[in-house]
């Protein structure tokens, strides 16, 4: 099958500014998708155009239709860094797709500011929450983000300055590549345009102020760094299972009776592509959940409102699951198993007798390892200090065949 589908890179100095080849496909083109920015930059011609549908998968699906034929997506600089040509080589083999890439918006904003790309933190916030940038910002940290719109950069500015990264350095750049390009500079906490260009790349030098409380990515962040009602993973404890967990890219975990969420966050933090899902019964909880999760950057996380393991059926088969509660109740754990793809690791935690006999029978029917964790914490005694002994947890790790 030969190459009939051409996924175009357009930068903001439109068809001039394409290379030979990319010129040439869009000329005998027989179809020419792209936004209505995007298809105004090309000269009149033969080609049959549309505009994107919403949603897009609609739009995709009638490509996909027209199987044959000689088509070109137009996209926005690199179509495959937060680009449609990610969703695209989902539905059409790469053999019959060519991809024209122009710079991306993250290498033009670098070269403006003499960055090393390799070396820079690269985001979107286009259609994405703004929260998704909390876990990115840390002391040192260069980042470029895909701005939504004309507004962003203002957003951004008064997020970091509430993050206490006020005296970062904000750059929005405009129109990159085009004549129109401009760039506009500040301090997060000065930040005074509140709208520039839509079409704008927005650079950050994060600088932490005094108020600044940086979050590792290293997975045990302080207790006090989630909102919780007592029902949390302590963060030693939830170290040692974020390590047996192992979030690995692309996989997804269930946290079953999350709690506030800390395992599920804390294996999203670490690792920008595994995906999670917490499952809560408890509303209050499933809010805390929410609101830890935007907090601490991870505001994709999923929360599922319901009881395990009814509320299971439906999601997502695991690759890992964590079990931090009710072990006891019936058919909980042989569900989980049974969902995990093979390959998978199921971790579960137990604080009671009752709860540690369950995992001891499953070592013993399933395999896997037991570990004792017992942890102490110094604490003040009047004039002086002394050992506190958390309850110990017993946890078994398991790996499915």
């Amino acid at each position: 099958m030969t190459r009939w589908l051409t996924i175009v890179g357009i930068g903001d100095n439109g068809y001039e500014g394409l290379a030979p080849l990319a010129r040439q496909v869009i000329d005998e083109a027989e179809f020419l998708i792209g936004g209505a920015r995007h298809l105004a930059m090309i000269p009149p011609g033969a080609s049959q155009r549309k505009e994107w549908d919403t949603p897009l998968a609609q739009t995709i699906d009638w490509i996909t239709t027209l199987k044959g034929r000689r088509m070109v997506v137009l996209a926005s600089g690199d179509p495959m860094w937060f680009g449609v040509g990610n969703a695209l080589l989902r539905a059409v083999p790469i053999a019959e797709v060519l991809v024209l890439p122009s710079p991306s918006a993250f290498s033009l904003a670098c070269a403006r500011l003499g960055w090393s790309v390799a070396d820079s933190d690269c985001l979107t916030l286009h259609g994405r929450p703004l929260a998704a940038m909390n876990e990115a910002a840390l002391p040192g940290q260069r980042l470029v983000m895909l701005s939504e719109d004309g507004t962003t950069p203002a957003a951004v500015a008064r997020r970091l300055s509430e993050l206490g990264y006020g005296p970062s350095r904000v750059v929005a750049l405009e129109h990159l590549g085009g004549p129109r390009e401009r760039i506009v500079e500040g301090v997060a906490e000065n930040w005074s345009r509140e709208r520039v260009a839509d079409l704008n790349v927005v650079a950050v030098e994060v600088t932490a102020g005094p108020m600044a409380a940086p979050r590792a990515r290293v997975p045990g962040l302080p207790d006090e760094a989630f909102l919780h009602d007592g029902q949390i993973t302590k963060r030693e404890v939830r170290a040692i299972t974020l390590a047996a967990l192992m979030p690995l890219p692309g996989k997804m975990l269930w946290d079953v009776g999350a709690g506030c969420g800390s395992i599920a966050i804390e294996w999203l933090r670490a690792e920008r592509s595994a995906r999670a899902v917490a499952i809560e019964r408890n509303e209050k909880r499933a809010k805390l959940i929410e609101a830890n999760a935007a907090a601490l950057g991870v505001p994709l996380l999923t929360v599922c409102r319901g009881e395990a393991p009814a509320a299971l059926a439906g999601l997502p088969a695991p690759d890992a699951v964590f079990i931090g509660g009710g072990l006891t109740i019936p058919g909980l754990l042989e569900t989980c198993w049974q969902a995990i793809r093979p390959g998978g690791r199921l971790v579960a935690n137990a604080v009671t007798v009752e709860s540690e006999a369950r995992l001891l029978d499953c070592r013993a029917r399933l395999g896997g390892s037991l570990t004792r964790i017992a942890i102490s914490r110094a604490e003040a005694f009047g004039e002086f200090s002394g050992w506190r002994s958390l309850r110990p947890v017993t946890q078994w790790t398991a790996v499915k065949p």
